[in-house]
């Protein structure tokens, strides 16, 4: 007997999948990396090529993934994906050298770079407006929960087994997702897709890819290393000379139009904002429990695990009770504040303060967070078109995969300016002033997101509430978003 699943579970199960493997690889290799360098004799400021090489292939692939779904359908290219990326971990963890291991981690991140954007297109399209809150918390679950459970992960397998299993680990993830997918998955239409535009490719993926390469690299070779501030410069004139040429472009391969739909525009502001503050402070706060308090690695990530146990209490929350009541304005502003306030909390914490105290703040933090992540996605993509929304979703995942890197070199960058350490007679003690002032800027930043938070019209958003206290009417701005691929700069 043929069992038959629903299209809304099936892209579900698959993208969740592929998202946490993907996702969690980063956070899992870190912890990996000081063994990586000594199995193969290299240095510390080598072996951080393995992160860079995946976050810059990220960057360069994740321009053109939206054109792809689009062209050959979301089905085929999210399969595509999970085989390049699973084949690749498997060829990550045989690598025999340094060289070999960076050359894999390039192709895992294309395959990553393919995956978020395809994936979060298919889940957007399966789920009317009105469901976009459930898929919403969905997307939640592997943005979350994998960052934080890499380095638990990750602390057992390079204790108990080799590195190499940090990369093997992903291979079980990625057969079943495929297997589901294969089975399960519908394929999917071809959207309207016109011809691939190589310009914008090559400009965005070498702005992008370079710009991410130096920011990855500022806090360690420091901001006025000539190889950072050419990679920044380049990169950042580069995707100004993109801007241009996609403008004016009739069918840009970074649709920069997109933009000039209100409510897509301050999600993604509130997306960037978030992320800085969110995965910013979740990497600092594993330099904190490690370099500040002592703790091993696997006790650093056992420590940090609750921020994932509050991101998954605090989604139902969200998508159950709170998004219908209170709408995407005041939800996400809220949440954003609570977030801003759990992470300032955390600058108070002293040398002789209760870790058991920085674990509670970690879970109303991820709590908040839920409160920010699953509003902000739902309603991002309401004014957004069908046809539009592969092209939405790169460039949402772009910027957030851009926060992300910005929010860890900042907070990194804030720690180098002030001192991790200090001399107290005559020893070397770690100056805990650092983290706190890292984590008051945390906060500030996120702070900064409640102004765009509060751009956000809840008339525009009105399709993806499923339960309004009054019944819906017309809003009287005439200035009301239009589809965002009507949209105009």
């Amino acid at each position: 007997m043929q069992v038959r699943i629903s299209q809304k579970v099936a892209v579900s199960v698959v993208f969740v999948a592929a998202m946490f493997m993907s996702i969690m690889d980063v956070t899992i290799v870190n912890v990996a990396l000081p063994t990586i360098g000594r199995d193969f004799a290299v240095s510390p400021t080598d072996v951080d090529g393995i992160s860079i090489a995946f976050l810059v292939s990220l960057a360069v692939f994740i321009p053109a993934s939206g054109w792809l779904g689009d062209r050959f359908g979301g089905k085929r290219v999210l399969m595509t994906a999970i085989v390049v990326f699973t084949v690749a971990s498997a060829l990550c963890g045989l690598a025999s050298s340094l060289r070999e291991l960076v050359a894999f981690r390039v192709l895992q991140g294309i395959g990553g770079g393919m995956l978020a954007p395809v994936g979060m297109a298919m889940l957007f399209r399966a789920f009317p407006p009105q469901e976009r809150i459930r898929a919403s918390s969905i997307l939640t679950v592997p943005t979350t929960l994998a960052p934080a459970l890499g380095p638990v992960i990750g602390g057992l397998l390079v204790s108990d087994l080799s590195w190499r299993w940090v990369f093997f680990v992903n291979v079980p993830f990625g057969v079943a997702a495929f297997a589901f997918g294969a089975v399960f998955l519908h394929p999917s239409d071809p959207q309207q897709h016109g011809r691939f535009d190589l310009a914008g490719f090559l400009l965005s993926g070498l702005g992008l890819g370079l710009f991410m390469y130096g920011v990855a690299e500022g806090p360690d070779l420091g901001w006025t290393a000539t190889a950072v501030l050419a990679s920044i410069v380049t990169g950042v004139v580069l995707i100004a000379v993109m801007v241009v040429v996609e403008l004016r472009t009739t069918e840009p391969l970074v649709d920069l139009r997109l933009m000039g739909n209100r409510l897509f525009r301050a999600s993604n502001g509130v997306m960037v904002l978030a992320s800085v503050a969110f995965l910013g402070t979740l990497y600092v706060i594993s330099l904190y429990y490690q370099d500040g308090r002592g703790l091993s690695p696997l006790a650093s990530g056992l420590s940090t695990f609750p921020e994932a146990i509050g991101v998954m209490a605090g989604a139902q929350l969200a998508s159950r009770v709170l998004y219908p009541i209170l709408g995407p304005r005041r939800h996400i502003a809220l949440g954003l504040t609570g977030t801003a306030v759990s992470i300032g909390l955390l600058s108070l914490m002293n040398a002789d303060s209760s870790l058991w105290w920085a674990r509670l703040l970690l879970f109303c933090m991820g709590f908040a967070m839920a409160q920010v992540f699953v509003p902000t996605q739902a309603a991002a993509f309401a004014t957004i078109s069908s046809e539009a929304t592969g092209r939405a979703s790169t460039m949402f995942n772009a910027l957030r995969q851009l926060g992300g890197a910005i929010g860890v070199a900042l907070l990194t960058t804030v720690i180098v300016l002030i001192g991790p350490t200090h001399q107290v007679g005559g020893h070397t003690v770690a100056a805990l002033t650092a983290y706190r002032v890292t984590f008051l800027v945390a906060a500030a930043v996120c702070l900064a997101g409640v102004a765009c938070a509060l751009s956000i019209r809840d008339a525009d958003a009105a399709q993806t509430i499923p339960v309004r206290r009054h019944p819906p009417h017309p809003d009287p701005d005439p200035q009301t978003s239009p589809p965002a691929d009507q949209a105009i700069f």
